[in-house]
């Protein structure tokens, strides 16, 4: 493994214990709170499958707390200290994940919203060769309750379609961030993933067009995504900027504008 270019963020390391799984569960957060720490708790349930790398954007609001992460089964805490968001996280996260020897990479967002229960069903593709597991809240086994309408018609009508138009697979659910990743799948020379144009929400974009442009094994299994009832959303995408910045991304991966060089 050649990680000499690779461009990845500044960060702080604290492992908690030893490497043991073959994969690991990466969740990037910045400061979700108690909605973290419970999932974390849920999470636990499956520490017999996956080590948890929790990648953090820099939370102030103490629900990074070593002590209490070390108790919730955590393995590792990585503290982004360098610039850039939620690619810059992922950078960081699976940089480490892929330098630690680990053969598949799980993602799931940190907010709460997802069912760890899914997580043998990424590690049993994984085992059987795909490279690229979405998770679909829209397939049969699927789950998708409270999902706000808004956001439900944007994927719908736009997201999807241009993700399926730009890698000629047929997705059904591509704004979710719970998904699954191969590490020959990240380390092939034609991805390349660490590098600084990867910055928002491009590399999650990039990751799902690559794979089947490329010919990879890609599929969907089914993941549940509940929204509170009631109360704020939880999300970091801002209605204009956030959305607007979406958009742009999916039109720049539509014309291949994060291919490597």
């Amino acid at each position: 493994m050649d990680n000499t270019n690779w461009v990845v963020p500044s960060y702080e390391k604290y492992e908690f214990r030893e490497k043991k799984k073959k994969y690991c569960l990466c969740i990037p957060i910045i400061n979700e709170g108690e909605r973290f720490l419970n999932q974390l708790k849920k999470v636990g349930n499956y520490a017999d499958l996956v080590d948890v790398v929790i990648c953090d954007g820099g939370s102030t609001d103490n629900s990074t707390d070593k002590k209490v992460l070390s108790d919730l089964q955590v393995r590792t805490l990585l503290v982004k200290t360098g610039s850039g968001k939620l690619s810059a996280q992922l950078r960081m996260g699976y940089a480490y994940a892929l330098e630690q020897g680990y053969e598949g990479i799980i993602t799931v967002d940190g907010n709460g919203k997802d069912g760890p229960e899914a997580i043998p069903l990424f590690i049993e593709q994984l085992e059987n060769g795909y490279d690229m597991i979405q998770g679909s809240r829209y397939i049969e086994g699927g789950n998708a309750v409270n999902t706000p309408k808004i956001r439900h018609i944007a994927v719908k009508a736009l997201h999807i379609p241009l993700i399926n138009l730009s890698g000629g697979f047929k997705y059904t659910d591509t704004t979710n961030g719970y998904r699954g990743y191969s590490s020959k799948y990240l380390l092939d020379e034609r991805v390349k993933p660490f590098r600084e144009v990867f910055d928002t929400y491009e590399l999650l974009a990039y990751l799902s067009v690559r794979a089947p442009q490329l010919g990879l094994k890609t599929m969907e299994v089914p993941v549940s995504r509940i929204y509170p009832a009631k109360g704020k959303v939880p999300t970091k995408i801002s209605f204009v900027k956030g959305n607007w910045t979406l958009f742009k991304i999916l039109f720049e991966t539509l014309f291949h504008q994060y291919d490597p060089r």
